[in-house]
């Protein structure tokens, strides 16, 4: 023992102190995790046969402080040795019994009398090793020794204790690099995908500038010869107004000697009264299978009530309707059967009194299901393909018609109305054709 025990003048013996540390190391290996003493309990992890040996100095001193430890060890040896710890509880010795287990089982049970007990122990053990050795020198010796082997067993279980530390701070720190690691690889890796990120990003900026410009100047292009063929058109208009004052007759005669020849040559060649329109040879989606959806038009208003009847009195007028841009201006609550019927009702009368060529144009992409629609006679009535809008079948059936003929497109879509007229077609606003069908 470092420090002598409560009314103990010096140490424990070492043989004592041995044998008892052992015990308590036997104890300490039965006891639950929660009542083992807190300083104790890294070593109550230790092998059996290494824990008195590597705890030895922690172990006593715990024997020594701790009162309820030392009692529960020497419940241990009361239980293993009760005939011992009876006769020592009633203050005496029995003397068959070998002084280092008197002295322990006094120590740990702590009878009246114990340090006495434990004295008279040391005695017998010293007059043991004096017998032995035979002379005070020798007992000096032995005490020595004794001493240092003490010293030596608590330097090697210091020494045993740091070792174990040491070791598990080496497998702490070894695995510590190895996440060190690991982090670093993410680390490079993801910088590495950011980087061929930022060059990709770069690359599309580029090639997206590049793109915009091109198609800028290609833009500009387009507009530019679209401005000369429309300054072309205009003053080839302007040339030809001023010189029909001069040859409006010549032009009359010669009309009336065409429409008598025209008169004549089809009487005699028996045509058809009925000829095919160009129109006609527009593909289209037959309104009773659906088409796709598409994006609806934008009305726009026009406030020029002579507009249409104007146009309407042109000879051989083509009058291009687009359907739900007229419905959907005038009676858009109705539902899309009910604005298909109503628009037919009144185009119906509309040709009936001009005998003029109407086309209606529906978008197919609004058809979600078989359509039936009844076309009244001289009215034209198309869908727009699957993929293709209204619009531009509208375009399509302007683009089919000769040069010179006048077309008129109702709509109220101001890029159609844009395209139609840069095509040579008048663009008439829906508004205007509600009214003159109102009218009739």
């Amino acid at each position: 023992m470092s420090s002598a025990g409560e009314g103990l003048s010096r140490p424990l013996p070492e043989q004592v102190r041995l044998h008892v540390v052992d015990l308590a190391a036997q104890v300490l290996g039965s006891m639950p995790q929660s009542a083992i003493p807190a300083p104790l309990r890294g070593i109550a992890k230790f092998d059996p046969r290494k824990r008195a040996k590597l705890g030895g100095t922690p172990i006593a001193a715990q024997l020594e402080n701790d009162k309820k430890f030392r009692e529960m060890v020497a419940e241990t040896l009361a239980a293993g040795w009760p005939e011992l710890v009876e006769s020592l509880a009633e203050g005496n010795v029995p003397p068959a019994a070998e002084p280092v287990m008197v002295a322990a089982a006094a120590y740990l049970t702590r009878p009246p009398g114990w340090p006495e007990m434990v004295e008279a122990a040391r005695a017998d053990l010293e007059r043991s090793a004096a017998a032995a050795q035979g002379s005070a020198h020798e007992q000096a010796v032995v005490r020595l020794r004794e001493q240092l082997a003490a010293q030596k067993t608590a330097a090697k279980e210091e020494a045993d204790r740091l070792r174990e530390q040491l070791k598990a701070a080496r497998a702490e720190n070894a695995d510590l690099r190895r996440k060190l690691h690991d982090a670093r690889e993410r680390v490079k890796t993801a910088e590495a995908a950011a980087a061929a990120m930022t060059v990709a990003a770069e690359e599309a900026r580029a090639a997206l500038a590049s793109a915009g410009s091109a198609a800028e100047t290609e833009l500009r292009r387009t507009k530019e010869r679209l401005a000369d063929v429309e300054r072309q058109l205009e003053a080839a208009r302007r040339a030809a107004r001023e010189g029909r004052s001069v040859e409006d007759a010549r032009v009359r005669v010669l009309l009336d000697a065409l429409q008598d020849a025209a008169a004549g040559l089809r009487r005699e060649l028996a045509l058809p009264s009925t000829i095919s329109r160009p129109a006609d040879s527009v593909t289209a989606v037959s309104p009773d299978r659906p088409g796709v959806r598409a994006v609806p038009a934008r009305a726009l208003a026009d406030d020029d009530p002579a507009l249409l009847d104007q146009l309407i009195a042109l000879p051989q007028v083509h009058l291009i309707v687009d359907g739900y841009n007229v419905t959907k201006t005038g009676y858009g609550t109705l539902t899309l059967a009910d604005q298909r019927n109503r628009l037919m009702t009144g185009l119906a009368g509309l040709v009936a009194q001009t005998r003029i060529e109407v086309t209606c144009v529906f978008d197919g992409a609004e058809l979600n299901g078989p359509v039936q629609v009844a076309a009244p006679r001289g009215v034209r009535v198309m869908f727009s393909a699957p993929g293709q809008i209204a619009d531009d079948l509208i375009r399509q059936l302007v683009r089919a018609e000769p040069a010179g003929r006048a077309i008129a497109v109702v709509s109220s879509d101001r890029e159609v109305a844009e395209s139609v007229r840069r095509m040579g077609a008048r663009p008439v606003p829906s508004a205007l054709l509600l009214r003159r069908l109102g009218r009739a």
